[in-house]
């Protein structure tokens, strides 16, 4: 059975007016290549830099209906994110993280565009002095990358370590936030 465009669109529309799905999701193109984006009545839930396997990870954490469907609010700040217009993002989060996840990327979203910190002092903040290791593992777990920035997160000497999204990436976006630590 083939479902025309416009047959497709008034599905999608319909669920969504009715209230019918647990999460939203698509992909597009950036700079530092194909996003994943995913989100929840709640707010933006899923970036992600590698796709495959993403829906059904959704469904377990969100439910299982699960739609693609254009998330334009998304799109449009992750853009003018990357051509240098977007410093700050006002989207809302839809974040399902244990406590102490949770704790770590309130105080990541604090790490200002343009500088960047490390893993100890970000675990100091936090409460949990001793905890940079714990710490790496939230930033390379980071549910929401770029827009909860753990690519400002660096090592004790400033070099850049572990990114989810490659070292590239991590390059990529401090270069364009003019952060590259010396």
């Amino acid at each position: 059975m083939n479902v025309t465009p416009d047959l497709d669109t008034r599905f999608r529309e319909a669920a969504l007016r009715e209230g019918i799905v647990d999460v939203r999701f698509d992909t597009f193109d950036s700079p530092v290549g194909e996003l994943f984006v995913a989100a929840t009545d709640r707010g933006l839930a899923r970036i992600s830099y590698f796709p495959d396997g993403m829906e059904d990870s959704l469904a377990r954490t969100f439910g299982v209906r699960v739609l693609r469907s254009p998330l334009d609010d998304i799109r449009r700040e992750l853009d003018e994110y990357f051509e240098g217009k977007r410093r700050v993002f006002d989207l809302p989060l839809d974040l399902r993280v244990a406590p102490f996840y949770a704790d770590v990327l309130r105080e990541l979203a604090l790490v200002p565009y343009g500088q960047t910190d490390t893993y100890g002092a970000l675990a100091a903040k936090v409460g949990r002095p001793r905890a940079a290791r714990a710490v790496g593992t939230v930033m390379n777990r980071n549910p929401i990358p770029i827009v909860l920035p753990c690519h400002r997160i660096v090592g004790a000497n400033g070099s850049l370590t572990g990114y989810a999204g490659g070292l590239d990436v991590k390059r990529h976006l401090l270069q364009l936030e003019g952060a590259m630590p010396g």
